[in-house]
């Protein structure tokens, strides 16, 4: 804080930042980094576009910060899990079942990952979080390869439940979902034959 800087302006300052990028994490969710627009944004934060340049620099940098707000947090992928494998897989049915987060990361993920600006900062964000958290937890050999292969399987039973709906998937009862992937994901969490070798 500068010598002219007041705590009520500080705490005003603090409150702006996180409206916009409230605002930036619904909007970039809803319709994706080509669609969403600073001026969308700046209107459902209540300030002006020229605020969000202020504070982000631009709509490149308002994204980074998005997808570090939504990708830091463990969603599925937790801390230290006894049972990895387990934890994932209950965790994913119920992030995956009827009702689930509007505002959940796989969607900013889906929405913008194609775009030649946002998706270096998904693939950034995946790999600096939840890659990171998961790889960290592995032993044995091909940890990168394992772990991006555990990810894979959880965008696309992500995908396949709750985006595109498939009746296999978005009918199954989540114990049932976790009885099935549990063992699918234990032979990517644990080192199989092949890194025992």
């Amino acid at each position: 804080m500068t010598g002219t800087e007041t705590p009520g302006r500080r705490r005003d300052a603090i409150q702006t930042r996180e409206s916009i990028l409230v605002a930036a994490v619904a909007e970039f969710t809803e319709h994706g980094y080509a669609t969403a627009g600073v001026r969308q944004i700046a209107a459902r934060a209540g300030v002006t576009a020229m605020m969000i340049n202020r504070y982000f620099g631009s709509k490149e940098g308002l994204f980074e910060a998005a997808v570090e707000r939504s990708f830091a947090p463990p969603t599925v992928v937790g801390e230290d899990d006894a049972d990895l494998a387990r934890s994932i897989a209950e965790r994913l049915a119920a992030r995956t079942a009827g009702g689930s987060d509007v505002l959940d990361p796989f969607l900013l993920m889906l929405r913008s990952a194609s775009d030649p600006v946002a998706g270096p900062i998904i693939r950034r964000g995946i790999e600096t979080h939840v890659g990171a958290r998961l790889t960290d937890q592995l032993d044995g050999a091909d940890r990168d390869a394992r772990a991006e292969l555990v990810l894979a399987m959880l965008a696309g039973t992500w995908l396949m439940r709750t985006v595109i709906g498939t009746e296999g998937l978005r009918d199954v009862r989540e114990e049932r979902l976790v009885a099935v992937l549990r063992p699918a994901l234990a032979a990517l969490v644990d080192e199989g034959p092949a890194g025992g070798s």
